[in-house]
């Protein structure tokens, strides 16, 4: 699926120094982005700077001067599946209020017919003025979802609410919508990799590592990075299956078609999540995530200094709760079918092997990150799928992507033969 395509609407506010950020975190996290700007804006902000980050032409002229052409204001509502506007200042608010369209951003607020995400910012008094609060009931009352404004030091030297919300606050707001949404209509079309059987399926899917703070700065990890178990969840919502993904920290955008993002940091959260999934009775498990097996048994208040500790920190770590062997067995509903990952890098079938009868697993997915095709983040890998008669199938090095797609199939085969 080609990745979910933002539009960045960016006004005349101070803030529009941040919205530089967010472009970058927008497609750090993996979203296609193109970038609008009032003629306000450019004055804070040169086009130049967000063609760069953007990887895009900007647009901020009607009359197709600069690096705008002549219909940019329909051409990009029509490429949009979510828009942003941030800053979202008083003036902005009011246009599209109104329905007012008389420069290039509230223009494209009139053609885009999506869902839209405003960040306000603006002075104090400018955001509890009446006008301002009547135009936002107006905006939300037509779909428009909100983030912030929050309070801190403004432009005009208070202290207040007005301040734009942070940059990875807005990238919070814009996964969590993108998300939900349906999938585009050419991609719709396409037909599923194993036509029928996941249609329908009600479909648990965990992902990404687990952080286990050691104070409020630092914490245990590893390097997943969630790429598999993501493209798992959108392999499945892509042939029609319901979808609940519950999510370790990760960069990645949440897949769109999704029934449900579940965020978790730790593993006693993913624990408690998959727990509550499973009450729900979904015909699927797939355990995807790298749950860390310890956590620190007392996590510090505040932050260790190296000058406390010395040449060496010891470190007193407790068992975390053994997902597969523990949790799943005491919310198994019956029909459940658990598909589980082995991460090995020596004996890899036969560890893979032990650990799927050892934990009652249907079927379980052994890979090596360390073998040639094979490896950690979005790149190529490769796995055996194994069953409790053993050998199901074993890939060649592939795209994440297209290897979610043919597991998919590959079960539902197995399944559809069993």
């Amino acid at each position: 699926m080609t990745p979910t395509r933002i539009l960045l609407l960016v006004t005349g506010g101070i803030a529009a120094y941040k919205a530089c950020l967010l472009a970058r975190l927008l497609k750090q996290a993996g979203f296609s982005v193109k970038v609008a700007m009032t003629e306000a804006a450019t004055r804070f902000v040169t086009p130049m700077t967000f063609q760069v980050l953007s990887e895009n032409p900007v647009a901020t002229d009607l009359w197709g001067e600069g690096q705008s052409d002549a219909l940019d204001h329909i051409e990009y509502a029509r490429w949009a599946d979510l828009t942003v506007v941030a800053p979202a200042t008083a003036n902005i608010m009011a246009k599209a209020a109104a329905g007012i369209g008389d420069d290039m951003v509230s223009t494209l607020l009139l053609a885009f017919p999506g869902p839209l995400l405003m960040a306000p910012a603006m002075n104090d008094n400018m955001w509890a003025h009446a006008a301002t609060q009547a135009n936002r009931e107006t905006l939300a009352g037509r779909g428009v979802a909100f983030v912030g404004p929050g309070t801190g030091f403004l432009a005009c030297r208070t202290e207040s609410t007005g301040r734009m919300a942070e940059p990875e606050e807005i990238l919070a707001a814009v996964k969590e919508m993108a998300a939900v949404l349906p999938a585009r209509a050419e991609e719709a079309d396409q037909p599923p990799a194993a036509p029928g059987y996941w249609a329908g399926q009600d479909v648990v899917v965990t992902a990404g590592p687990t952080h286990e703070p050691l104070d409020p700065v630092r914490y245990l990890a590893n390097r997943s990075s969630g790429a598999m178990g993501y493209a798992l969840a959108t392999a499945a919502a892509a042939q029609g299956a319901r979808v609940t993904l519950i999510s370790g920290p990760t960069d990645l955008p949440a897949p769109r078609g999704l029934a449900r993002v579940v965020a978790v940091q730790t593993a006693r959260e993913m624990a408690d999540a998959v727990a509550t999934s499973l009450e729900q009775g979904p015909h699927w498990l797939m355990m995807a995530a790298a749950v860390a097996d310890f956590a620190l048994a007392q996590p510090l208040a505040g932050k260790m200094k190296k000058e406390d500790v010395g040449e060496h920190w010891e470190l007193s770590l407790v068992r975390n709760p053994d997902i597969l062997g523990e949790v799943v067995p005491r919310h198994r509903q019956s029909g459940l079918k658990v598909l589980g990952f082995a991460l090995e890098t020596d004996d890899l079938r036969n560890r893979a092997l032990a650990k799927r009868r050892a934990k009652g697993m249907d079927y379980i997915v052994a890979n090596d990150p360390t073998a040639p095709g094979a490896g950690f983040g979005p790149g190529r890998h490769q796995v055996m799928l194994l069953g409790e008669a053993g050998d199901i199938w074993a890939s060649e090095s592939l795209p994440k992507p297209e290897l979610a797609a043919r597991l998919l199939n590959q079960l539902a085969h197995a399944e559809e033969s069993s």
